[in-house]
């Protein structure tokens, strides 16, 4: 009787496991919000090697920008877990929204911490803009602008019409230049971020000596 009431706790258990009810993206104790206003959601997600997310449901359309590389495995509510997948630094991604929205876990198989930017557009646009340059991901709310700059190498000259966001996917000294000779210089490092809601025109300058990657994500 001891056997058979153990093996009943173990089975309603594994149900209590396997129903685990998701939360909202924002919610989701590894998902760490760093900026969030009437535009978007940024949340700076670090998983430690070994760990799992809780399910957790994204209900907008949706961007990635990866800082790390890893091995991960993703599962769908009621599904097996899926076969690892191995992420890169700099990879970047766009997604749109689901129907009743998309709902998974992450598992980081490893090594060491798995770190990526994900950004929630919470409304889309009613008109579209004009892209600023060539376009390396894009979904209904916003588009990526991805670049990879060579040592002392710049971007083509941009116009932001849109709210954006400026993401440093590597360390580097970046130069920003304006069309009247205005320019502001910065050490960024991994992950940093600004956020601009004005028009802008400029170029992005890797003043470095190795190579660096700079994502740009704007509203359409």
């Amino acid at each position: 009787m001891h056997v058979l009431a153990l093996s009943a706790l173990v089975a309603l258990g594994g149900i209590a496991v396997t129903q685990e009810s998701p939360v909202p993206v924002e919610k989701e104790p590894r998902h760490h919000v760093v900026l969030s206003n009437d535009s978007i959601i940024v949340m700076h997600v670090t998983i430690p090697a070994g760990e799992s997310t809780l399910y957790h449901t994204h209900s907008h359309d949706r961007a990635a920008v990866h800082l790390t590389a890893n091995s991960l495995t993703f599962q769908l509510p009621g599904k097996p877990e899926s076969a690892p997948d191995n992420s890169r630094v700099g990879e970047v991604s766009a997604s749109e929204q689901r129907e009743g929205g998309y709902t998974h876990r992450v598992h980081n198989l490893g090594p060491g911490t798995f770190e990526v930017v994900d950004v929630e557009f919470l409304q889309r646009p009613k008109e579209k803009s004009e892209p600023a340059a060539t376009v390396a991901a894009e979904n209904p709310s916003g588009r990526l602008y991805n670049w990879v700059l060579a040592p002392g190498a710049s971007s083509t000259e941009h116009t932001h019409n849109r709210p954006y966001l400026i993401l440093a996917v590597t360390p580097f000294p970046l130069k920003m230049s304006a069309p009247d000779g205005r320019s502001l210089s910065e050490q960024v490092k991994a992950g940093d971020f600004h956020w601009i809601d004005s028009k802008v025109t400029h170029t992005l300058t890797n003043e470095g000596s190795s190579e660096a990657q700079i994502v740009e994500i704007e509203l359409k």
